[in-house]
């Protein structure tokens, strides 16, 4: 859902405003014993970002309003995942195969803590600590499926790109690194990198998802850095499948892949 038109958010910020105004309480101060912004404040009672717990906790406190504006955080824990991401989530849960391709960053089932915790912090508009928190814990719930659901097949084409950008910084890649070659060892899950120079021509496109479901329909999804589109039209899945197994036919081999990744990590 839009941020700026979370109708939870206009009214539990809209709420603060009251009880502040009625309260006597300035903005700056609200801010000030926050540890916020001024124009951070401002943008949660407009409704244009999600009121922290933190805020209604303290808001609370300072207009003596005995709990109920604090009361009002149950109903704005942040999700998980983005909202347009959770009709792919749901059948990614249910699917008997999984295959991924990822140019740039990798794979978020591969991805280790710090590695996500580094990329989910960087969004732009910035998120709140604790939704990145959530997020980051979201992430990692969705990776328990590789060993929970070991007849499950998951298949991961990495473009080399994705291995040379340091997110987070050297340590954190370094760790992120170990994290596919742990990974890569699971019987049920395979690896693959694709070098630079390789059937760039489909490589380059972007990142795609391909969903294979117990009734044998396959589901496509693809994400970029506003929008996502979740297809499920049959020639249109075919044609990213096609364009899967290009780069997949391009990419080097399990075996090859993990000596590439030790490679890659050592020049760190």
């Amino acid at each position: 859902m839009d941020p700026v038109t979370n109708p939870a958010w206009r009214y539990c910020g809209s709420q603060i405003k009251l009880w502040r105004t009625e309260a006597g309480v300035a903005r700056e101060t609200l801010a000030d014993e926050a540890g916020y912004g001024y124009e951070y404040v401002k943008s949660m009672e407009n409704g244009r970002r999600r009121p922290t717990t933190h805020l209604l906790q303290v808001a609370d406190l300072l207009c003596k309003a005995g709990g109920k504006i604090a009361a009002a955080q149950q109903y704005l824990k942040p999700e998980p995942h983005p909202q347009r991401s959770q009709e792919f989530m749901s059948l990614e849960r249910d699917a008997i195969a999984v295959s991924s391709y990822e140019p740039l960053l990798i794979p978020g089932l591969l991805q280790a803590s710090e590695y996500a915790k580094a990329l989910i912090g960087a969004s732009s508009p910035p998120l709140d600590d604790e939704t990145v928190e959530q997020r980051v814990a979201g992430r990692l719930k969705r990776q328990e499926a590789l060993t929970a659901r070991p007849g499950v097949m998951f298949s991961f084409v990495v473009f080399e790109a994705a291995l040379r950008t340091q997110v987070g910084g050297r340590e954190v890649m370094k760790g992120q690194l170990e994290r596919l070659l742990d990974v890569g060892e699971l019987r049920n899950v395979s690896i693959q990198v694709l070098p630079f120079g390789r059937a760039y021509g489909v490589a380059l496109r972007g990142a795609v998802v391909l969903l294979e479901m117990a009734d044998h329909e396959r589901y496509a999804y693809v994400e970029g850095p506003e929008t996502s589109t979740l297809y499920a039209d049959a020639d249109k899945v075919s044609a990213l499948v096609r364009a899967h197994d290009m780069i997949r036919m391009h990419a080097l081999g399990p075996g090859d892949s993990a000596e590439f990744i030790r490679k890659v990590r050592g020049e760190l």
